[in-house]
């Protein structure tokens, strides 16, 4: 641009001098200087709306000025180059293609308009041309954010008013139609929200903003009146009606009274940054902009040791600038310096983050220091792996936690028969009609001494016949590690032994602790059914659901939880066949010995067994 206007300059000094010697200007043909196409100067304009083209030689009056230049000699003419065409045309005034000045206007404008036009400043002894290209646009060729608005053909001017203040709004171009005006032009002016999809004609129903003769004057501005506007201008030439529609972007900012200096947002005061010698490096700064003027250019940079990067030596240090926000036209702005390859000198250096605008400054410091490496990442997969062990664990246990009891239990669990001087392992106390029955003798019994191998005490059938039926219950219990109740319906109601078996062994386990009582429920039976002994065990003790065929099947829960609550077992090969062995009396007359013992030591049996003999012939 610089050239163009000292080139410029100097043809129009050439222009005014005389030629050489005195020899008329009028024998040579001026040379005439073609700056091609301006590429700023382009003009659009709508299908049936009025327009113009000013020539940009005048865009530089300190170069050009239309009346200097007049006075001057020189005259301006106006060439185009229409579409499919190769040579230029001079254009001459008409109704609809008139000159005014530095300007070609196109009253109305015409879609055979469109192409290239050149304007030359010219005298006897200089010439200087440029072009700029003009197009005609369709209706149905503008693009428009909703259906409502208006077809525009020319880019949209910005205003900004403040909240709460007021301000007035002109048509663009409305000065330059009024001077080709036989009258007073008129003006129509439209808001449309486009986030509403609604356009509205003045008036706009409200006090805040009225239309004063071509100008609309806002007395209050809110966020709500923001949007586009469009005025259309009318006016009438050479007894037609011509019109042009212009379009203004009004954004609402906040009012000029509040503070208006900038502030840093990031880094935060006293913070520490810490960082690791070798790796790249940012530091991000952030500033407030509050809007002063729509075009003042806020600044924020960085400084290392007081210079900024345009004036370091080093090439590792770098600085990017970006808007990061925008509210009411406050602008918020972010610079990031880039450190390539930190080194540790560098935590010595002061780094400042500043920003300024016309109403004041602030500058902030960036501390550092050297990072101590963690193993993060190896302290992360750690604590993962531990966690989802645990998880993984705490699934398996809640899935599997009686086969992992069972098999802790027969690795590190005791055999009770080497701890204690007990016969049985199960006593099993029930009601005493033919189901229960048959359950216990088929079902309980079976597995328990056949599949478990448990010795198990059956009143019923390992009593000997002529004693006392509650002395021998009570021995029984008392030799028993295990008292089993049965418990249903029929339970404790056909008779006083059960109820007997079931407080001698909760007795003794209250007052002992040598013998466990487990509740093996075959029927359901109702809460208010249960007689106090059962109601006093079920609050202390576990119950064992039987479920029917579900249960029977020896890997059922049914039998593995019974097995939890049973002694563990652990039967030698020869131990097996010595049980096997029913006829061996040592085996019997150590029983004996040790149900004696028991007995006069509880105080329930007062008569040792005398015959032996006869105890193994009845045992057999």
């Amino acid at each position: 641009m610089a050239s163009f206007i000292s080139t410029l300059l100097f043809l129009f000094l050439m222009g005014g001098a005389s030629p050489a010697g005195g020899q008329s200007s009028e024998l040579t043909e001026p040379m005439c200087y073609d700056w091609g196409e301006s590429s700023e100067a382009g003009v659009s304009v709508l299908e049936g709306e009025s327009g113009w083209l000013s020539c940009p030689l005048f865009s530089h009056p300190s170069v050009y000025n239309y009346t200097s230049t007049q006075s001057a000699g020189h005259t301006l003419f106006w060439y185009r180059l229409l579409q499919g065409q190769d040579l230029e045309e001079p254009i001459t005034s008409s109704s609809r293609l008139s000159k005014d000045r530095e300007r070609l206007w196109l009253q109305p404008a015409t879609s055979d308009d469109t192409g290239q036009y050149i304007c030359m400043l010219r005298n006897k002894s200089s010439c200087s041309k440029i072009a700029m290209r003009l197009t005609v646009l369709r209706p149905d060729q503008v693009v428009r954010g909703v259906d409502c608005e208006p077809p525009v053909a020319v880019a949209a001017t910005s205003e900004y008013i403040g909240l709460q203040g007021g301000k007035r709004l002109d048509c663009p171009d409305l000065q330059d139609a009024a001077k080709m005006a036989d009258g007073e032009p008129t003006v129509t002016w439209y808001h449309v929200r486009r986030e509403l999809s609604m356009c509205r004609q003045y008036p706009f129903w409200n006090n805040e903003r009225q239309q004063n003769g071509a100008s609309l004057r806002f007395y209050v501005m809110l966020d709500s009146y923001q949007g586009l506007y469009f005025c259309t201008v009318h006016y009438q030439r050479r007894g037609k009606t011509l019109n042009f529609t212009r379009s203004i972007n009004v954004t609402a900012i906040y009012p000029p009274t509040v503070p208006k200096y900038p502030s840093i947002l990031r880094p935060p005061k006293d913070l520490v940054s810490t960082v690791k010698p070798g790796s790249k490096v940012r530091l991000n700064c952030t500033g407030h902009f509050p809007i002063i003027r729509p075009d003042a250019v806020p600044e924020i940079w960085w400084t290392v040791d007081g210079k900024t990067l345009d004036k370091l030596a080093d090439q590792r240090f770098s600085q990017t600038t970006r808007q990061v926000d925008y509210d009411r036209g406050d602008r918020f702005i972010e610079n990031v310096l880039l450190i390539q390859d930190f080194q540790s000198e560098d935590l010595n250096k002061e780094f400042n983050c500043s920003v300024k605008n016309e109403r004041g400054f602030e500058t902030r410091r960036v501390q550092l220091r050297e990072d101590v490496w963690l193993p993060s990442v190896e302290l992360g997969c750690g604590l993962g792996v531990t966690l989802l062990l645990m998880l993984l664990l705490f699934v398996v246990y809640h899935v599997f936690w009686l086969e992992l009891l069972l098999l802790y239990r027969s690795w590190f669990g005791t055999d009770e028969r080497h701890t204690d001087d007990k016969e049985y392992d199960v006593y099993i106390s029930y009601a005493r009609n033919s189901e229960e029955e048959q359950f216990v003798l088929s079902t309980l019994r079976r597995v328990l001494e056949n599949e478990l191998g448990y010795s198990v005490c059956i009143f019923d059938r390992d009593s000997l016949p002529g004693g006392t039926i509650t002395d021998e219950t009570l021995s029984f219990v008392a030799r028993s590690r295990r008292l089993l109740v049965v418990v249903s319906p029929g339970y404790a109601s056909q008779g006083s032994q059960a109820l007997l078996e079931l407080k001698a062994g909760i007795d003794g386990m209250a007052l002992g602790g040598h013998l466990r009582v487990i509740l093996v429920q075959y029927k359901p039976v109702q809460r208010h059914s249960w007689v106090r002994e059962l109601r006093r065990a079920r609050v202390a003790l576990a119950l064992v659901r039987w479920q029917g065929d579900k249960s029977r099947e020896l890997t059922s829960r049914f039998w593995k939880r019974l097995r939890v609550e049973l002694p563990v077992r652990r039967v030698g090969r020869e131990e097996e066949e010595e049980e096997e062995e029913g006829g061996n009396k040592e085996a019997v007359l150590m029983r004996l010995h040790s149900q004696n013992s028991t007995n006069s030591q509880t105080g329930l049996i007062s008569n040792t067994v005398k015959d032996p003999q006869k105890v193994l012939n009845c045992a057999s």
